[in-house]
């Protein structure tokens, strides 16, 4: 199962550059989600499998992080907009 939306009959109207990036956010959350629930239900033991859950977390890991990135970097492009169209 992927986390890719079947393709819409309708044409939807363009996302936002701050809307863009929480979209791609929440995407790498649900990765980070899967790759932690894949792991834990592995029915695999010993070294290896332990090593394997490891560098599946620290991929989680840096999934979560990228996401809070993004999503920071929305909330920047939106706080910008704003201070734009005050100063107008």
């Amino acid at each position: 199962m992927t986390g890719i939306p079947a393709p819409r009959s309708e044409p939807q109207p363009p996302l936002s550059a701050a809307d863009g990036l929480r979209a791609h956010s929440a995407a790498l959350l649900d990765h980070a989600r899967r790759l932690r629930a894949g792991a834990a239900a592995l029915d695999w033991k010993g070294p290896g499998a332990e090593a394997f859950r490891w560098r599946v977390q620290d991929l989680a890991d840096r999934c979560t992080a990228a996401a809070g990135g993004l999503a920071r970097c929305a909330d920047q492009l939106d706080a910008a907009a704003r201070t734009r169209r005050t100063r107008r």
